[in-house]
């Protein structure tokens, strides 16, 4: 077994020799192998030993992690594999398959230019593969497939070898479903995976061997001997002939593209800038002597050495003591070191060229998503999730001295995971921590407990509803409390398209004349021309825009219009629940010639109690969010989680039967999810293993409006019934 700084300087021989990098990603549905697959390939790398494998689990290394049996953190593992004559170094980042840290895969996506599909051939594509292949995809991220768990087709369900290759040929068959449903067509006919070119690999993660068409040309071992091993219950020598990482290993170095050939592709898609330019150039060309470009895709908060940015550099080269600008912070960065991570250690190297996952320690302040430059360049496209925090907890201190100390930890918390977003209930001074379902709240409450050793008080989840509108407001008059100055507003709903544009490009925050990259998307997604280029701000999914004409002095008021939309969107009228999709129009102004008369006193209660006015004279309702469920649980115990999907308003979409087992495909309110964990455990016996996945925001049934809002005014401390438009127009 190797020491982990001797494969890092050996890695970092291997830096400049871009043609024999691999960066990628294993993903996967919840426990379909993942991190068991990462052991054999760091097993193969020399840094642990190939014993225990399969049972260290060495990227699970939070304590939480072990504890659950599941991965919560990305993290990533530098080896250095010798394919034919040549050395390869492979970047690997291990994913996540919980539904609540499927943000952590977003992110990696970014970092890497392929990815194994882990599939586990019982259970085959579920929900929750579907949606890691989708993220992959629409990073123009390469895959190929490994079907895992074949000796349970054999051993568990008893199947013939015709029945174990028509299992295979399903699987393959959605994979690639999926592949040609998510690319334009020059890709996803060269991107399919085919079990006859060697990028598809069978095999059991578990017990450490794969078969591939290219292994088994190598080893002689057949998809016969492969049913007779495992019927025989001969594993063991199985692994010996045809072991798992030498088949998966060639099928990545082969199949997967280096970051030459994936950065000429992959560049226009995440970086809008002009690519004549110079760092254009250098991105499209993978080229270490060009400027320094990086995107943060990660975030660790070191106790010693402060904040520690994980990227993927695209150009240029990074080394200690170099100069870098925050791009759109315009923060100059000193960086103090540079380095790889090997699973939780950070180890120091001299430079990192592009073409390479770098972490760098000395920028302070930083958030994943970022861009990182040696000179002012056009920052990367953001992330592109559809998911949402769905649930809050509040929390305080038990004690009022660790009060401050709270506070600190809840920065660090939200700054390592995006997905995670914190504020102050100004009525209670309680903090509100918002999460992507209870585990991923449990988390976050174990680490500020455990790991920084702060007692807490939490209360029971809520969940967070989104209001909305359904159809166009009149043109209201709102006026500011002097009555000097006039605004008249209307509210619509956005239509789906444009919404969706919206969330598939990751479009947010304020819209300048000179951002023509903006206004051209805006168009591109179907807004009209005209109101693209009035748009003002993009806040939660919805915009402001100006239609008004010749207004003298209005644009000297246009910040706080803004931010008058801004503070209606985090809280609207109905229960001071965020707004989600509308279309706000500034339709006419009558402003005071004095601008004492207009200051933000007068401005920001003006537009937006404007918007309450119109959003509640437009058919408003709450929308709650959904999750998919999938539930596997042997047959015996179906009535009883038919019963208690039945009591939690579950619409059914697909019921299959796999072996003994039954999988049963639903989308529930997450509301009605609070608890169920522990309820469908005791329904069971403990025999269902299910997971979630986030389904969006749907409207919440006509006649559980008036209770919902109710209930949730009452918890603010509000009247409760809304007040109705005329009051926000006195």
């Amino acid at each position: 077994m190797a020491r982990k700084e001797d494969i890092a300087k050996k890695a970092e021989t291997l830096m400049n020799q871009q043609k024999n990098i691999r960066n990628l990603g294993i993903v996967a549905h919840i426990d379909h192998g993942k991190t068991t697959l990462t052991d054999s390939l760091v097993a193969a790398g020399g840094l642990m030993s190939e014993e225990l494998a399969g049972k260290q689990l060495v990227m699970d290394f939070e304590d939480q992690e072990q504890a659950r049996g599941i991965t919560i953190n990305a993290a990533n593992i530098s080896i250095v594999h010798k394919y034919g004559d040549q050395d390869y170094l492979v970047n690997i980042i291990d994913t996540p398959g919980h539904v609540d840290f499927g943000g952590e895969v977003l992110r990696a996506m970014r970092a890497v230019d392929g990815v194994i599909i882990v599939v586990d051939a019982v259970e085959g594509v579920m929900p929750q593969t579907e949606t890691v292949i989708r993220q992959a995809l629409r990073e123009y991220v390469k895959p190929v497939l490994f079907v895992n768990k074949v000796d349970r087709l054999v051993n568990e369900l008893k199947v013939s070898q015709e029945q174990m290759q028509e299992r295979f040929v399903k699987v393959i068959a959605q994979v690639n479903n999926l592949i040609k449903r998510n690319l334009p067509l020059e890709y996803a006919e060269k991107w399919t995976v085919k079990v006859q070119d060697g990028s598809v690999t069978f095999g059991s993660a578990y017990n450490k061997w794969a078969v591939s068409v290219d292994a088994s040309k190598r080893t002689g071992v057949s998809f016969k001997d492969v049913y007779d091993y495992c019927k025989s219950e001969n594993q063991k020598e199985l692994s010996k002939k045809s072991p798992l990482f030498s088949a998966i290993l060639e099928m990545v170095t082969k199949h997967l593209p280096s970051p030459v050939d994936a950065q000429k592709y992959r560049t226009k898609v995440i970086w809008t800038g002009d690519i004549e330019s110079e760092a254009g150039k250098g991105m499209l060309n993978c080229d270490p002597t060009k400027p320094f470009a990086m995107m943060v895709t990660d975030i660790t908060v070191d106790p010693h050495a402060g904040d520690i940015a994980t990227g993927r550099a695209y150009s240029g080269t990074i080394k200690k003591g170099d100069k870098m600008v925050l791009v759109k912070s315009d923060r100059a960065i000193q960086v103090q070191k540079v380095g790889i991570y090997m699973g939780p250690d950070f180890v120091e190297v001299n430079e990192v060229p592009c073409g390479n996952i770098a972490a760098i320690v000395g920028a302070k302040e930083i958030y994943a998503g970022q861009t990182i430059s040696s000179e002012d360049i056009v920052e990367f496209e953001s992330f592109k999730s559809k998911m949402e925090p769905v649930m809050t907890v509040s929390i305080e201190a038990k004690n009022t001295k660790d009060l401050p100390k709270l506070i600190e930890v809840i920065r660090q918390l939200t700054k390592e995971d995006p997905n995670l977003s914190a504020s102050i209930n100004p009525e209670t001074g309680e903090h509100l921590l918002n999460g992507m379902g209870e585990l991923h709240l449990e988390v976050n409450q174990y680490r500020i407990t455990e790991r920084h050793k702060i007692p807490i008080q939490v209360s029971t989840p809520i969940v967070v509803y989104e209001e909305t509108v359904t159809k166009k407001s009149p043109v209201l008059e709102a006026k500011t409390p002097n009555k000097h100055n006039k605004f008249k507003i209307s509210v619509e709903p956005l239509p789906k398209n444009i919404l969706e544009g919206i969330i598939d490009k990751g479009l947010q925050g304020k819209i300048r004349p000179k951002d023509k990259e903006i206004v051209e998307k805006l168009v591109e997604i179907g807004l009209d021309n005209e109101l693209a280029r009035k748009a003002w701000y993009i806040e939660n999914k919805s915009i402001l825009v100006d239609t008004t004409r010749g207004i003298q002095a209005l644009h000297e008021i246009k910040e706080l219009v803004v931010q008058g939309f801004i503070d209606a969107m985090k809280e609207g009228p109905l229960a001071k629940e965020k707004c989600f999709a509308l279309l706000v129009k500034l339709v006419d102004a009558s402003l005071h010639e004095d601008s004492i008369h207009r200051g933000p006193a007068q401005v920001l209660p003006a537009i937006t109690r404007g918007i309450y006015a119109c959003m509640l004279s437009a058919d408003p309702l709450l929308l709650e969010p959904k999750q998919t469920l999938a539930i596997t649980v042997p047959e015996n115990f179906m009535g009883a989680v038919s019963r208690e999907l039945g009591s939690r308003r579950t619409q059914i979409s697909e019921m299959r039967q796999e072996g003994d087992q039954t999988i049963i495909v639903a989308k529930a309110p997450v509301k009605e999810l609070i608890g169920f964990s522990a309820d469908i455990r005791g329904a069971t016996e403990g025999r269902a293993i299910w997971t979630a996945e986030y389904a969006g925001y749907e409207p919440l049934p006509r006649e559980l409006q008036k209770s919902t809002i109710a209930e949730i005014r009452k918890r603010k401390g509000l009247d409760p019934e809304p007040k109705p438009a005329s009051h926000f127009l006195e």
